[in-house]
């Protein structure tokens, strides 16, 4: 008679080491020591709510709480995901780590990167998910080299750090100061930090008082509550839900002077720059959330008639409010094939000024597409919220609660290091 038990194990065996294997074929997965801890921890163990293919899918999380909206609060996060954040946060044998965010996975993890001589202290302020993540380390082996907390984590849990790495597992809005007083000089902040509705893991450092990122990749996860949660602003285009644009920081002041707006004649601008089915936007969507005012995004109901709004994706484009003119009028990016295959990017805008805020957007994908396309990204620091302005570096910034966030755009540059001329630049 076959053991069960031991059947079932083996097939979990052999989809962990599928999973690690797809992960280092795609390039999300380079570290070799990651690999081993992700060989070695029994994902499936800590995914007790899934089958055993779906716990060890590659690029799939496990939802593991809702709210009392259906809306996911709490997940085991895809392997792709902790695989780059851990990547990111180069921990070495002998490191003190925090993880705000538990689920008892990651955590094990973690615990097999620092070793026996490292320390591991998890927390989350839902006591479920805590009492959750104690027993699954329990059952697994991992509860002595483990330390869970429930407690909101914006106080970072001093009496045990300082840190030589913080990991935060949660969509955060802002960097309370605990994460940063807790975190030791030269040591790395890994946090998917929500900018403008956009939303990447930073690998960042400390250096005194600033934390100066090194490392930046787009993610998504569920926001984080407590003190420092944060809810996104909506306006609702045309009183319910069916047209939303959304705002993660510096919403209009005065909502209502969009009232009535899809009525006013729709505004078409195309800004001649294309990119390839293939290619990644992660940059022109930050170049634009960094440097346009207003910045959010639109969403449209796909069961209702778009009226005037034709967006090429319903349930995420780019948009924009005309913050400088008032919030009468806004602006969303949409695409359309060209001759060669590739998507060409155009702007639809509406309100009373809609011709000139439509010219504005479009020249901002072009500029992007003109000097940074190609190029090495931003250079991002996170300085405290009471620095003055004039002392603050880059071209452009997002103040939040406790931190201002800086945006320093090097232009692209070819082999020989000159600015090149790109041949999608519209006229």
């Amino acid at each position: 008679m076959t053991d069960t038990t031991t059947t079932d194990q083996d097939e979990a065996s052999c989809l962990r080491t599928e999973m690690v294997d797809l992960l280092t074929g795609d390039g999300y997965l380079t570290d070799g020591a990651v690999k081993r801890a992700m060989l070695a921890v029994p994902r499936h163990r800590f995914a007790p709510e899934a089958d055993l293919a779906a716990a060890h899918a590659p690029y799939d999380a496990v939802i593991t709480k809702h709210d009392e909206h259906g809306v996911a609060i709490s997940s085991v996060s895809a392997p792709q995901v902790q695989a780059m954040m851990l990547e990111q946060a180069s921990l070495a044998p002998g490191d003190r780590v925090l993880e705000i965010g538990s689920g008892g996975y990651n955590a094990a993890l973690i615990a097999e990167l620092v070793g026996e001589h490292g320390s591991v202290t998890t927390v989350d302020i839902d006591s479920d998910v805590t009492d959750r993540a104690e027993e699954l380390l329990k059952h697994t082996g991992y509860d002595d080299r483990v330390r869970v907390v429930c407690a909101d984590a914006a106080d970072g849990t001093p009496e045990h750090g300082p840190y030589d790495a913080i990991i935060v597992t949660v969509g955060a809005w802002d960097v309370p100061p605990g994460w940063v007083d807790n975190l030791a000089e030269g040591g790395r902040l890994v946090v998917p930090l929500r900018m403008r509705n956009v939303t990447q893991s930073l690998a960042l450092v400390r250096e005194g008082d600033r934390l100066v990122s090194r490392d930046e990749r787009i993610c998504g996860f569920v926001p984080m509550q407590g003190s420092d949660g944060h809810t996104e602003t909506q306006i609702l285009l045309r009183g319910d839900t069916s047209a939303v644009l959304r705002f993660d920081d510096e919403a209009p002041a005065d909502p209502h002077a969009l009232d009535g707006v899809l009525l006013t004649d729709r505004v078409e601008v195309w800004t001649g720059v294309a990119l390839a089915p293939r290619e990644l936007i992660v940059g022109l969507r930050l170049y634009l959330a960094s440097t346009l005012p207003g910045f959010g995004t639109l969403t449209v109901d796909p069961d209702q008639d778009f009226g005037p709004l034709a967006p090429s994706n319903p349930g995420f484009s780019m948009a924009a409010v005309n913050t400088a003119g008032g919030g009468r009028e806004f602006a969303y990016l949409l695409t359309r094939r060209t001759e060669q295959g590739d998507f060409e990017y155009g702007v639809h805008a509406f309100g009373p000024d809609a011709a000139a805020f439509a010219d504005t957007v479009a020249e901002q994908v072009r500029t992007w597409d003109r000097e940074h396309r190609g190029g090495p990204g931003p250079r991002i620091e996170l300085l405290p919220a009471s620095t003055p302005v004039s002392d603050l570096p880059g071209q452009a910034h997002i103040a939040k609660r406790h931190r201002i966030l800086t945006f320093s755009w090097p232009k692209a540059t070819d082999a020989d290091g000159q600015v090149p001329s790109n041949t999608n630049e519209g006229e």
